[in-house]
Parts: C-alpha cells; structure tokens; sequence
C-alpha cells in the first residue's frame, strides 16, 4: 500500500473509533436502571421519539420532546441535574446524549436498547 492509502485507512479506522466510542459524561444504562431512578428527584426524563410514538406507547415520567425540538427547547432542562434519554432504539437518544452534552448538560444517561428493550 501507498502512503495515501494507509493515510484513508488510519482516517477510516479514526472515524469509525470516534463514532461508535463512549462520550465522557453519557452513560449507557439499561430500562431496569432507569426504572430504578424514577424516584430520584434529582433525575430528568426524556423521551425523544415523535409525539405518535410518544403517544402509543409510553412510561411515567418521561416527558416527550422530540430529537428534532431539543435543541430549542433545552431550557426546559436543568443542566445541574442527570437527564435519562430514551427513544425506540437508542440510536436518537445517543444522539440527543451528544447535543445535551455540546449544550453543558454533565450527567447523562442512555437507555440503551430503547423503548423496544424495556422490560
């Protein structure tokens, strides 16, 4: 191989690592550790799914802010308290993780699996 070639390849292998690595401050967690935090005062729910998803199937205390409105309604946040973040998958809500983050927030946690994982 050239040195082109190994250059894209270590680029390629950078890009992948940097995308699917944990982020410092976002935790992954799973549905019965966010059941277990439903207690704590100190903890925010958010579910990011679109107000249908949010509507047929949901869980207390959740609160639906869809993945493309979070950005303009984060004051509706405490950036001081953990926010637990879920949608169907998990894959908006490690994306709505990482903007939560960019935009200050510490504390955050991934149910990772989603909706579709709760049991």
């Amino acid at each position: 191989m050239d040195i082109i070639q190994w250059i894209l390849l270590i680029l390629l292998a950078f890009l992948l690592m940097n995308r699917f690595m944990p982020v410092k401050g976002i935790t992954n967690i799973t549905s019965q550790q966010a059941k277990d935090k439903f207690k704590d005062k100190n903890v925010q729910f958010v579910d990011v799914r679109t107000p249908g998803e949010y509507k047929a199937n949901h869980k207390k205390p959740f609160k639906n802010i869809p993945l493309q409105q979070l950005s303009g309604r984060v004051s509706e946040l405490d950036p001081d308290k953990e926010v637990v973040v879920v949608c169907q998958s998990g894959m908006r809500s490690m994306k709505a993780a990482k903007m939560l983050k960019k935009k200050g927030f510490n504390k955050i946690s991934n149910v990772k699996g989603g909706m579709g994982a709760w049991v």
